[in-house]
């Protein structure tokens, strides 16, 4: 069997974290566990979720996926992934596109003591009924814990999504 000698070998140990991601450190890793949904224009549901953030070492950027599933089939629901760039400021930049073609670029704050996320939307493109997404990130007893609002053209801004994650 013929071996690429062209790719770098796969590193042996964690990449060293980015001195701008360091505050965020505590994102990194799989999360996994259960939320909730409703907005005025739909039925309530729940969910299930794993959240995935990850740092390759040379760039100022976390990587995240997400992905949610039917809690009675397993059924796939909704997917998005999206980059993630904390400044030494204090403030956060997030790009996110959705399967649903929905792309979001949010602006932010993270307080690294306390460790809270906060995004606004500054652009969601392709969308024809989303306005404006908010989102909320928090550590709570170790549990990742997360509320999304958004509004549309017929509807002010409401909560529309709420989970609490565990680090796999």
């Amino acid at each position: 069997m013929d071996v690429d000698k062209s790719s770098p070998a796969p590193p042996s140990q964690p990449p060293m974290l980015h001195p701008a991601v360091e505050p965020l450190s505590f994102l990194l890793g799989s999360w996994r566990g259960q939320g909730e949904g409703g907005f005025p224009t739909i039925n309530s549901f729940s969910y299930g979720e794993e959240l995935q953030f990850s740092h390759s070492g040379n760039k100022p950027v976390i990587g995240y996926t997400q992905k949610t599933w039917k809690l009675s089939s397993c059924e796939p629901m909704h997917a998005e992934s999206g980059y993630w760039r904390p400044k030494p400021d204090g403030t956060i930049e997030v790009v996110i596109a959705q399967s649903t073609g929905l792309v979001e670029v949010q602006k932010g704050t993270y307080n690294e003591k306390e460790k809270v996320i906060e995004l606004q939307s500054e652009t969601v493109g392709n969308a024809s009924k989303v306005r404006e997404i908010r989102r909320l990130f928090k550590l709570v007893d170790g549990n990742l814990c997360y509320e999304v609002q958004m509004a549309t053209n017929t509807v002010s801004l409401q909560p529309h999504l709420k989970a609490a994650l565990k680090k796999l």
